[in-house]
């Protein structure tokens, strides 16, 4: 019988915030983590219905984050959210003992599951992710989503690995940022109804979750949780038409975050929204200034400003 801890899939659905983190202003290789600006940015989810947060993952910079940083983020994420909304860690990394250890952290900390990412620079073939996600699997027990993004990483996790390794206890879902809808049928023909399929790219998840996607792990919704929270709502129970109206209101700020490197112009945004500072880490750099009226235009349609 596939595991119990599927039956947990259930709780992660919906716009799940892949949420930035908050610094002091600046940028530099060591700038300082805002525990308050955390705190503050953590409120505002909650207030307006994100319906799970999605801590230190790309978004939220957990590649430049000494480890010992990441796993008290995890940690304050968890006691601030106090199982208000689920939380997801961040816990990939592209070497498998790091990952083990990042994922003890997170299970340690309370988070309800964690986001594994494909090993990237390395470049293993489909029997080395399925060897890197089972020993992870098999060494903590917490529920685990796998997270393929090639345009990040350069391994593309196919259909058929994600299949073997859904046969495991505690593997729960997928996060699947290619933008290939072809992929939602495909994945969900091969794990079944109770394996999570979570939508990566923001500007294909409306259609994602109309295609029966269970959610979406998105960017926008840092900007328009609110929003982002009823799209997936009305997506997830066939009211394609109301969908599609946000979706298309949205349009704008899924395609101007991705204007620079992400969280570039994210940051900048939910700094304009006054949420936290304008602070990030080397060697992402703050929003260029000829970009910055292209990401206001984007939240005003959005009427988030």
């Amino acid at each position: 019988m596939r595991a119990t801890l599927h039956n947990t899939s259930d709780m992660f659905t919906g716009s799940l915030v892949a949420v930035v983190t908050p610094m002091k202003s600046g940028v530099g290789p060591d700038t300082p983590v805002d525990p308050e600006g955390l705190e503050r940015l953590l409120e505002y989810h909650i207030e307006n219905k994100s319906d799970g947060i999605v801590a230190v993952g790309t978004t939220g910079e957990s590649a430049t984050l000494m480890l010992a940083e990441h796993c008290e983020l995890i940690r304050q994420v968890v006691e601030i959210v106090n199982k208000r909304i689920p939380v997801i860690a961040g816990t990939g990394a592209n070497s498998t003992i790091e990952a083990i250890e990042l994922t003890a952290c997170a299970k340690e900390a309370g988070a309800d599951a964690c986001l594994l990412v494909t090993p990237y620079y390395n470049k293993p073939t489909q029997a080395g992710l399925y060897e890197h996600f089972k020993v992870i699997a098999a060494s903590v027990s917490i529920p685990q989503i796998l997270y393929n993004v090639p345009g990040r990483t350069a391994c593309d996790m196919l259909p058929g690995t994600v299949s073997r390794l859904a046969q495991l206890d505690n593997i729960v879902g997928v996060k699947e940022a290619t933008g290939d809808l072809t992929r939602v049928k495909a994945i969900r023909e091969a794990c079944g109804d109770d394996f999570l399929l979570l939508s990566g790219d923001d500007e294909t998840a409306c259609d994602f979750m109309l295609m029966g996607g269970d959610g979406v792990i998105s960017v926008t919704a840092n900007v328009a949780p609110a929003a982002m929270h009823e799209l997936s709502r009305l997506a997830r129970t066939g009211h394609r038409e109301a969908a599609k109206v946000i979706d298309a209101k949205l349009l704008g700020l899924h395609q101007s975050l991705f204007l620079e490197s992400n969280p570039i112009p994210v940051k900048w945004a939910v700094r304009r929204l006054g949420l936290i500072e304008d602070g990030i880490r080397l060697p992402m750099t703050w929003l260029s200034e000829d970009l910055c009226a292209q990401v206001e235009a984007a939240m005003k349609q959005a009427e988030v400003l």
